[in-house]
């Protein structure tokens, strides 16, 4: 994988921060030990539920004057500073661009071009695989994943957060391992997975032979360098 100059990290659950040489973007915050940057930053939540979105985050205009939100529609909130958006629109912010897809649950999934660089984050979009689900809500998530997935796999895609979630159980590897076959990002990092970080060590053993870098995390607050 070619160097992207940046560093990504993991604050907790789907939460993540990602430094480029201009900018400082910070992913579905809803807890844990976060430092900001006195950098142009762009704040986004990708839906409303509770483990994506604190509105504590708005807390973070006190220190940086320099700061954006960028958040789903779903999530209500009146504010003239914020940025609200639906699936498949698109804005620019100063050289950043982003642009929204769907979600298989919630809210919306990010594009977005900083520095040249592509970052993907999935929010809910994901395979949901219940065991409890009936056959006919089965095929129709798979159908709902596969055709969201199939407007995002002609963008270049640098680096994907994507859920790989345990609760699935045996099913856990089946959205990510769609998504790095039929997208092929450079990079993939598994999240929403709570505490449990051994499941992004049984998801890089699923995907033994393929190109794709993904990172193993095993600890929250951890720091990557890519």
């Amino acid at each position: 994988m070619d160097k992207l100059n940046i560093t990504v990290e993991h604050i907790s659950h789907s939460g993540f921060t990602v430094e480029t040489k201009n900018f400082y973007l910070v992913f579905d915050y809803h807890k844990g030990d976060i430092s900001l940057k006195d950098k142009k930053t762009i704040v986004f939540a990708s839906h409303s539920h509770m483990d994506h979105f604190n509105p504590a985050i708005f807390k973070w205009r006190d220190a940086n004057k320099n700061i954006n939100y960028v958040l789903s529609s779903d999530i209500d909130i009146e504010d003239e500073e914020i940025y609200s958006m639906r699936p498949y629109e698109e804005l620019a912010l100063d050289d950043v661009k982003i642009k929204t897809f769907g979600s298989t649950d919630m809210g919306v999934s990010f594009l977005v071009n900083v520095d040249n660089i592509n970052i993907f984050h999935a929010g809910d979009l994901n395979w949901w695989y219940w065991e409890d689900d009936t056959e006919e809500e089965k095929l129709s998530m798979e159908k709902s994943f596969k055709e969201e997935i199939s407007k995002i796999k002609d963008f270049h895609i640098d680096l994907a957060f994507f859920p790989v979630d345990p609760r699935l159980e045996t099913a856990f590897n089946l959205g990510g391992e769609y998504f790095i076959e039929e997208v092929n990002p450079n990079c993939f990092i598994p999240m929403h997975f709570g505490d449990k970080f051994s499941i992004t060590t049984d998801f890089i053993h699923k995907m033994k032979g393929n190109m794709c870098t993904i990172i193993e995390l095993n600890r929250k607050n951890q720091i990557i360098s890519l």
